[in-house]
């Protein structure tokens, strides 16, 4: 990981704030070339009750729809949180290269726990238990901890 992995997960992170500030949850993500350049971003939008409305979901949909095949395989998905089984799932699907986390999915588990948010409907795994062909960097300590604020801002109504 690099400085400019660091400079696009903080772009990320600036995402997940985003959706929090539009009243969804806070996760936001990015789609990177092999060069670094950003291709395309979203973030969580799940307010509206379609709860498969994830960035790294709608990401995924974007590449398949305007990437070829290896330029899928060399881009980098950066995003504030490690992506949950549906979104890695679509992410292998695609055919899309290496993902890069400021936050895992153990450590928002243990938030949540922490915070007596009940559990999802879909358990929390780590990306290469669902797609082990995929190269995964993350978590970012220090990113991590201002995704854990963002979740408590949320979680505490403020």
């Amino acid at each position: 990981m690099n400085a400019h992995d660091l400079a696009l997960l903080e772009r990320c992170i600036l995402l997940a704030e985003e959706a929090l500030d539009a009243g969804d949850e806070p996760f936001g993500s990015v789609l990177a070339d092999s060069d670094g350049n950003i291709l395309h971003e979203d973030r969580n939008r799940i307010a509206g009750g379609d709860r498969t409305r994830h960035p790294e979901f709608a990401l995924a949909r974007w590449a398949a729809e305007n990437m070829a095949s290896a330029e899928r395989a060399s881009a980098t998905v950066y995003t504030s949180g490690e992506h949950c089984p549906m979104c890695a799932a679509a992410h292998a699907w695609v055919g899309l290269g290496r993902i890069v986390y400021a936050s895992s999915s153990a450590q928002l588990a243990g938030w949540l726990e922490e915070m007596n948010v009940p559990p999802g409907p879909v358990r929390a795994l780590p990306v290469q238990d669902i797609a082990p062909g995929i190269k995964v960097e993350g978590p970012v300590p220090e990113l991590a901890a201002r995704v854990r604020e963002l979740h408590r801002r949320l979680y505490s109504g403020q």
